[in-house]
């Protein structure tokens, strides 16, 4: 580690902030990891995790065992303040800034000349300078940047994450970065710090390119989505295979659709393309419009439930995964669970669901008399209709036998040539 960075305070313990305190403490930095959760605050610190992410256990575990890895409530003096708390949206779809707030005033009274600010969470363009402006209210007797010419006493910048859950560890040492600083300065000792456990490349830009770029890559993810979902209500209609036809037209070379789902979920692509939207509401059209068809999706799918119910018997039905997506236990947006938690409210007798990465059902769902969390074996015996929701390892295994006599609505496609798709 760089003698300007010996000690790091991570502020936000969750799928960001605790590998990249974990990855950073087994490089050889003192890493300071701060968490409003008081729970998750003790887990860490008795080497354990409150999230699920491969080999992310065995890391901690040895950077507390070691002492270079604690965690705490309260912001300590450090060189480094890494930003890695939630931006959700409010109501309206407008982005909720107000953990990226709570986070620079906790930092504000122990800030010092020569510290380096780097924002990490996904946020709407101005973030990164609305920072510099809020420090500057909070702590007259330091500078911050307010041009491109400045020379503060404490560097600011924006690198958001580019991680995929299930790989983080691998991708946030091994994924280029987009460094974006509210000065040249801001960006170099940025960039510095990041080259110290990172060895993908580091681009420069300033901090508003660098805040819609994070926002521009999941909004493309988002709109491509979209063109998926809407072909498989189309071929719903038409009575056409969706998956086929997708199989089919990515012969084509210079086509490559994605497969469609139930919706899309995550704190990302679900989220992001809001921000660009709020920022930007006359121009957005085309993003606007697949966010929209994206968050449609569950809706379609809970019809496509309620019909095909009418014909059941005892009206027992099995949902198969919560989490956005699949082999992980991330449940943030996910429209697995917004579908779940519909068609718990709509009366339906019983509603098994098997979702292998979580050991209880989230509280939104526990509450309902209606849904009992079970084994994928239980579920498959038990039911009458199947709705396939997250294509997890553990479900692409289920046996011919085990489908007979059963309605059956994929999402997923993971019964391809055994089932349609939604």
């Amino acid at each position: 580690m760089s003698e300007q960075f010996k000690k790091v305070s991570i502020i936000g313990l969750g799928y960001i902030g605790l590998p990249t305190a974990a990855i950073l403490a087994s490089s050889g930095v003192k890493v300071v990891g701060v968490d409003i959760n008081k729970d998750a605050v003790n887990i860490i610190n008795a080497g354990n995790v409150h999230i699920v992410e491969p080999e992310l256990d065995v890391l901690v575990r040895n950077a507390v065992k070691t002492g270079m890895l604690k965690a705490t409530t309260t912001v300590e003096e450090s060189d480094v303040f890494l930003i890695a708390v939630p931006t959700p949206f409010m109501d309206g779809h407008k982005p909720d800034l107000s953990y990226v707030k709570a986070a620079v005033e906790s930092i504000a009274p122990v800030l010092k000349k020569n510290n380096l600010i780097i924002l990490e969470s996904t946020c709407p363009v101005g973030t990164t300078g609305n920072i510099s402006r809020w420090m500057s209210a909070l702590r007259d007797d330091l500078s911050f940047p307010k041009s491109s010419d400045d020379f503060p006493d404490v560097n600011i910048a924006y690198c958001p994450e580019r991680v995929l859950p299930g790989r983080i560890l691998y991708e946030l040492v091994n994924n280029d970065r987009v460094i974006g600083g509210l000065t040249s300065e801001c960006s170099n000792r940025a960039e510095i710090f990041y080259k110290t456990f990172i060895t993908g490349q580091c681009l420069l830009t300033d901090s508003r390119t660098a805040e819609m770029c994070k926002l521009t890559e999941n909004s493309f993810r988002d709109v491509n989505i979209a063109f998926a979902n809407e072909l498989s209500l189309i071929c719903d209609e038409q009575q056409i295979n969706v998956w086929e036809l997708i199989k089919l037209a990515n012969h084509h070379v210079r086509v490559n659709i994605l497969n469609p789902g139930p919706g899309v979920g995550g704190h990302c692509i679900a989220v992001d393309p809001w921000f660009i939207v709020d920022s930007a509401p006359k121009l957005s059209r085309l993003i606007r419009t697949a966010r929209e068809v994206n968050d449609s999706k569950p809706d379609m799918v809970i019809n496509k439930v309620m019909t095909a119910i009418t014909e059941l018997p005892t009206e027992t039905i099995a949902c198969l995964g919560l989490s956005f997506k699949a082999d992980i236990d991330d449940l943030r947006e996910s429209p697995a669970v917004e579908i779940v938690l519909k068609l718990a409210t709509k009366g339906i007798k019983q509603i098994f669901v098997v979702e292998p990465h979580i050991k209880s059902l989230p509280a939104k769902l526990a509450k309902f008399s209606n849904v009992t969390l079970v084994k994928l074996d239980c579920a498959l015996s038990s039911s009458e209709l199947l709705l396939i929701l997250v294509d997890h390892k553990e479900f692409l295994n289920i046996q011919d036998e085990q489908l007979a006599y059963k309605k059956i609505i994929d999402t997923r496609g993971i019964l391809r040539g055994r089932s349609g798709g939604t």
